[in-house]
């Protein structure tokens, strides 16, 4: 299995917009919609930052319980192999692909399809992934069942899911690639 994390080319890849203060953060997504109006993280809504925030305050509660190894206040952002999607996301879209090897895995967390609508009181599909947060072992038992939803919904037709979050809790290896 190998995990992505997708950047704009000529940027240096992951950069974590919950790593500044919610002010800053605001103005780099304000720069970016100045900037670049036709990529997707400029359409995001005003509120994104905060309800990042919101969301990645569950996800680290969630990783706790499970017994996870927390190293960072904040998860760096991967995906389960390539999403077609996400690369869309980019003017000139470049990624780093790991291979989840390289990873302590007791440093990583996932949400089938992206945290926000896994978490968000909007989505009521009742679907058994909701609300939910997987140790790797675990969301290896929902790809058995469910296949990556790459394969199933890269356009989104299904619901919301269109890859895997993988949520990296540690700069161990992240800032080899970096």
């Amino acid at each position: 299995m190998d995990l992505y994390h997708y950047f704009e080319k000529g940027t240096p890849p992951f950069r974590n917009l919950s790593d500044l203060p919610l002010e800053e953060a605001d103005a780099v997504l304000n720069a970016i919609r100045a900037s670049k109006p036709q990529v997707q993280c400029a359409a995001r809504q005003p509120s994104y930052n905060a309800d990042r925030r919101y969301y990645e305050d569950i996800l680290r509660r969630e990783f706790i319980k499970k017994g996870g190894l927390l190293q960072r206040a904040v998860p760096h952002y991967m995906t389960v192999e390539h999403s077609p999607w996400l690369s869309t996301w980019y003017t000139e879209c470049d990624y780093i692909r790991i291979p989840i090897e390289e990873f302590d895995l007791r440093t990583l967390s996932f949400t089938y399809g992206d945290s926000h609508p896994t978490f968000s009181p909007r989505v009521t599909d009742k679907k058994e992934y909701r609300k939910k947060l997987y140790t790797y072992d675990e969301i290896l038992q929902i790809i058995a069942k469910y296949g990556l939803p790459q394969h199933w919904n890269n356009d989104g037709r299904f619901g919301p899911e269109r890859y895997i979050e993988v949520h990296v809790w540690s700069d161990e290896t992240i800032s080899r690639f970096r």
